[in-house]
């Protein structure tokens, strides 16, 4: 079987004919496809669309196509140039190709399939093509799935933000968190109020009054801009998000606790951060018995962490009128203490009541951590992306391996 026979049958172009195929050099490393018009065929205007007469030819070119049995293929064509009646001279349109690429549309989806498994640098060394080139493919499946997305019947949204560069640089993320679906829906540069107003502007009022749960953490400009566009949905406050704060609380009382402790000659909290800050049922055998001995102590520190544990029990009850009490009772005696954070803590807590008691109403329908495991997501896309100067570049990255975009019918998938 000849490779013209392949091509004609994977990838057939009306208009053109492969005409032969030949070995690019003397290594035998790639193959030259040669590519003409059929015979009174009129070039497309890539202008216009129309067709219209041949007013010449440009030298050949070369574009990369998807390898072959390890071989590099080129597709080898002059293209003709348009004497179009509405835009003049131009170049006619190519099927295989758009603009000035030098690589063909499959080659593109080719590689952009590939940089989802392996970083952009890896992909171009295996395939033997540029870093720009896989970047240029990657942009064009992200804005060819954006055009095409179904943004229809979503329900609940999450938004987080993620530093994706030192000095406070924040990208604002958008996801979807429906049961059955979950994927990154907007990215917007900084964690502002207006960062957040642009997605609800591109997301339309429509689907905005449709949505029935917001999920979001405590930063106060997502909290007024979700007030004030979304004010139908539940807006719930996580429990990942909650228990966060109180290890940052616990960390800082640690830490300077600690520093006092060492000034009397006593190391008793030292090397203990994580296993105050771990869940205990993710603790090792080593580790439970140096924090049951740590318990013994009557330290701040000690005391921090026996109230996080005890404001764990909230999340088991059930009956609303439970839930208020314990909750009422917890602040009741956070705020009796003499350790700042924890009464910082215990303030912010109850500021945010409501949206607390909405998890609650929530359960079931909304996964607390499904925020945080897209989160995850993004700082492997982020550490797999180290180096991009440009952050447009990392966006490009995080809608193509979250997005969960569309992508056309092919034949070179794998």
């Amino acid at each position: 079987m000849r490779l013209q026979v392949i091509l004609n049958a994977l990838e057939r172009h009306g208009s053109f004919v492969y005409e032969s195929a030949a070995w690019a050099d003397s290594s035998k490393e790639g193959l030259l496809v040669r590519v003409r018009p059929r015979r009174r065929s009129r070039p497309i205007c890539s202008g216009c669309g129309n067709r219209g007469g041949t007013y010449d030819h440009l030298p050949e070119r070369r574009f990369q196509h998807v390898p072959l049995w390890g071989l590099a293929v080129w597709l080898v064509y002059a293209a003709r140039r348009v004497a179009c009646p509405a835009c003049g001279v131009k170049v006619e349109r190519l099927p295989w190709a758009s603009g000035k690429e030098r690589t063909t549309s499959s080659f593109q989806w080719f590689l952009a399939r590939w940089a989802k498994r392996l970083s952009w640098r890896e992909t171009a060394e295996i395939f033997g093509t540029s870093w720009h080139t896989v970047f240029r493919a990657v942009k064009m499946a992200v804005c060819w799935g954006i055009r095409h997305r179904d943004l229809e019947g979503i329900e609940a949204v999450g938004i987080d933000e993620v530093a994706y560069r030192k000095g406070h640089q924040y990208f604002t993320l958008v996801y979807q968190i429906d049961r059955g679906s979950r994927r990154l829906l907007w990215v917007g540069q900084d964690r502002t109020k207006e960062t957040l107003g642009r997605f609800f502007r591109f997301f339309g009022r429509r689907r905005t009054e449709r949505l029935k749960y917001i999920c979001s953490d405590m930063w106060k400009a997502y909290l007024s801009v979700i007030a004030r566009e979304a004010n139908g949905a539940l807006h719930i406050l996580d429990r990942f998000h909650i228990m966060q704060l109180f290890n940052k609380a616990i960390d800082k009382v640690r830490a300077q606790e600690a520093r006092e402790l060492k000034r009397k000659g006593f190391e008793v909290l030292k090397r203990t951060r994580w296993l105050l800050l771990k869940r205990r049922g993710n603790l090792k055998r080593k580790e439970v018995l140096r924090l049951n001995e740590l318990l013994t102590h009557n330290l701040r520190t000690v005391k921090c962490y026996l109230m996080k544990e005890d404001f764990q029990r909230l999340w088991d009850y059930k009956a609303p009128w439970r839930i208020g009490s314990f909750f009422q009772e917890w602040l009741d005696r956070a705020l009796s203490t003499r350790i700042e954070p924890m009464r910082n803590l215990a303030r912010t807590l109850e500021r945010h009541a409501e949206q607390i008691f909405n998890w609650f109403e929530a359960k079931g329908e909304i996964s607390a951590g499904a925020v945080e495991g897209m989160n995850l997501k993004v700082k492997l896309t982020t550490r797999r992306s180290y180096g991009f100067r440009d952050p447009s570049t990392l966006k490009y990255a995080l809608y193509h391996n979250l997005g969960n975009l569309p992508e056309p019918p092919s034949t070179h998938k794998f």
